[in-house]
């Protein structure tokens, strides 16, 4: 019978995940993944708030800067890497500490992505150039002629929204033709964080003036002529870039653009989440309760392998 465990992570930005594993990790004396795809790149230090040297010190990371902004990535690459490491550290670990905050990175370690048909470069290439045209206005009409009933995506996301619509603009099918849930061989206990909103709106706003304050600016003017790669679309650098590029605002409106944009992606991230039964939930400062609560799906485990 299978007696390891891997502990999930999950909540909105800001909520205290960093703070969570770090404490779990310790008293299970184990190593941490993530599952954060912002925070896969290496050059993106500030603006992914990616965990400190401190931080990485205390404990082993992985999936942590271990890639280039010019490298393709997707979810699917992820769901294959992410297994490998997981077999391997699970030789040696009998729990494991994921950290969430890419619904989709954590569906494909938790599920599994099926594998979609060859995409061709012209369609997600013309989607590309018109979005860039129009806006994410086109992208979300072009979604909305063709949606599912009861299909739910983030439609404020230009990636999420490129992927369905190239999906379907290449086999005609829509991306739910080709999921296939997979079960894994070992056991998933989901912990989501949450505090009162208003408090992650403050965080939130602090965590982006710090970003300012330790060269935020200039972290993506090092990227700047990169920023059509499909890893610099995301909160952070697309509001510096547009300032940078169009100069249309000062460059207090592009942070409160990013403060803005950011509390917009939390209250999607936490919608997300909250439709997920089986997250167990806990206010981010109930650390001891979160640890008693793992230890008894543990006990549990080993009275099931009796």
């Amino acid at each position: 019978m299978n007696r390891k465990l891997l502990i999930f992570i999950l909540g909105p930005t800001c909520v205290g995940k960093t703070f969570i594993s770090l404490f779990l990790a310790e008293k299970f004396n184990t190593e941490i993944l993530s599952c954060d795809s912002r925070q896969f790149y290496k050059e993106l230090k500030i603006g992914t708030s990616m965990p400190t040297i401190e931080e990485l010190s205390r404990i082993p990371h992985h999936f942590i800067g271990h890639l280039s902004i010019h490298q393709n990535y997707n979810a699917k690459l992820f769901e294959i890497d992410s297994l490998k490491k997981i077999s391997k550290l699970f030789t040696k670990y009998s729990t494991l500490i994921m950290v969430g905050g890419s619904s989709l990175y954590e569906k494909a370690v938790t599920e599994g992505l099926s594998e979609f048909p060859e995409i061709s470069f012209d369609i997600r290439n013309n989607l590309i150039y018109h979005f860039k045209k129009k806006g994410i206005s086109f992208l979300q009409k072009e979604f909305l002629k063709i949606k599912e009933p009861g299909i739910k995506i983030d439609i404020y996301n230009p990636v999420r929204l490129i992927r369905y619509l190239e999906i379907f603009q290449s086999t005609g099918k829509p991306p739910s033709f080709f999921y296939n849930k997979k079960k894994r061989n070992f056991i998933i206990l989901k912990i989501g964080l949450i505090m009162p909103r208003h408090k992650i709106y403050f965080r939130i706003n602090n965590r982006v003036d710090h970003m300012i304050k330790i060269g935020l600016l200039d972290e993506a003017k090092l990227y700047y002529n990169y920023r059509s790669l499909n890893s610099l679309q995301t909160i952070g650098y697309q509001e510096i870039f547009d300032f940078f590029l169009k100069g249309k605002n000062d460059l207090n409106k592009s942070i409160e653009e990013i403060k803005k944009n950011t509390r917009k992606y939390a209250k999607r991230q936490l919608t997300w989440y909250k439709k997920d039964p089986s997250i167990i939930w806990f206010d981010s400062k109930e650390k001891n309760k979160i640890l008693y609560t793992i230890k008894k799906k543990q006990w549990a485990i080993l009275d099931s392998n009796q």
